[in-house]
């Protein structure tokens, strides 16, 4: 059997590169803190847009979808979930809520765990939820056309319980000796994906433990960008590192490095994200039209009205329309589609 120790992690040879990105994302975690000081005007907003986006990818990377419209009216709150996708993308937003709210009260222990999950099927008439799985599952890739593909098989659901266990007390150990939480977090998480423990949920559960855990840490980035979104972004890169840290895991010969690496990249761009949207909203010499301009400029695929909608913030939807029509007609950028597909994009 598999033990679980992580305090093995503070004599992991870890190179050189990962210690860089450890520093750059404590860089951007002390320039963060002095900007929610600075623009608490916009932070609400932001909050608000990284939920609707981490709600929708993080369902996205299982399959689970409904249309924008649909998903706005849920986030808010404004209607039922009409299908099972729309049910469990209404208990996402309500585990997403309760962690942003609760999270200096929720522990990664067995029990709230389970009342996480039992929560995040909170709209679904299913029999499983905060209940330890009853079968043996796997983890399976879902391609844009629907096709699976098995990626690991876990542990059974007869040794589920004690794998979890051992885990949550490994875990409790390595808190008091103070193991460093940017590399015990993705260890952690890479763990409870290999042991499975639900019979469904499990992907999405994984989610919500890391931005608990970086809450709990400190490490706020997870409010005003969504790291559920630039997880689905790359989601190739996902299921091939968590497959490289899996290989040899039953008998604890596997390599953490390639999971942990993956996972601080992704908290790394996060925080870049976050700091240049603040930088964009600190910038008081650049117009509406030049700030939209410059959001466009830095994008590699044509944005949305919406997007620029949620790319800044503290712009009203109707500035941004204006600034749209001065920058089409003055060349800067063009249209791409028409009527509900309409993006733009530099010219």
């Amino acid at each position: 059997m598999r033990k679980f120790d992580y305090l093995k992690l503070m004599n992991l040879s870890l190179p050189v590169s990962i210690y860089h990105t450890i520093a750059q994302i404590h860089e951007y975690k002390g320039k963060q803190e002095l900007y929610v000081v600075n623009y608490p005007d916009v932070l609400e907003k932001m909050i608000n847009i990284a939920k609707v986006q981490s709600t929708k990818y993080s369902n996205a990377i299982e399959g689970i979808y409904t249309n924008d419209t649909r998903l706005v009216e849920l986030m808010n709150k404004k209607s039922e979930p009409r299908n099972r996708n729309e049910e469990e993308i209404a208990g996402y937003r309500h585990v997403l809520d309760m962690v942003h709210e609760n999270y200096p009260y929720i522990q990664f222990n067995k029990s709230d765990i389970l009342t996480l999950h039992n929560q995040l099927y909170s709209f679904s008439h299913v029999n499983h939820k905060g209940k330890f799985k009853t079968m043996d599952n796997t983890i399976v890739e879902v391609d844009s056309l629907g096709n699976r593909k098995v990626r690991f098989r876990p542990v059974s659901s007869f040794e589920t319980e004690k794998y979890f266990d051992e885990m949550v007390e490994a875990y409790r150990k390595a808190v008091e000796a103070n193991i460093p939480p940017l590399i015990l977090i993705p260890v952690l998480i890479h763990d409870f994906l290999c042991i499975h423990p639900f019979d469904d949920g499990n992907g999405r559960m994984s989610r919500i433990l890391t931005l608990l855990l970086l809450y709990k840490f400190n490490y706020f980035v997870g409010r005003y960008i969504s790291i559920e979104m630039l997880i689905e972004d790359s989601k190739n890169s996902y299921y091939e590192e968590l497959q490289n840290s899996s290989e040899k895991w039953h008998t604890g010969e596997n390599d953490e490095l390639p999971f942990i690496k993956y996972m601080l990249g992704i908290i790394l761009k996060a925080y870049e994200e976050c700091d240049n949207r603040f930088k964009l909203i600190g910038d008081k010499t650049l117009s509406s039209p030049e700030r939209v301009l410059a959001v466009i400029q830095k994008s590699l695929e044509p944005l949305s009205k919406g997007d620029l909608v949620m790319l800044c913030p503290d712009i009203s939807q109707r500035t941004i329309e204006r600034a749209l029509k001065e920058l089409k007609e003055n060349e800067k950028i063009r249209q791409v589609g028409s009527g509900r597909s309409t993006k733009y994009i530099k010219i």
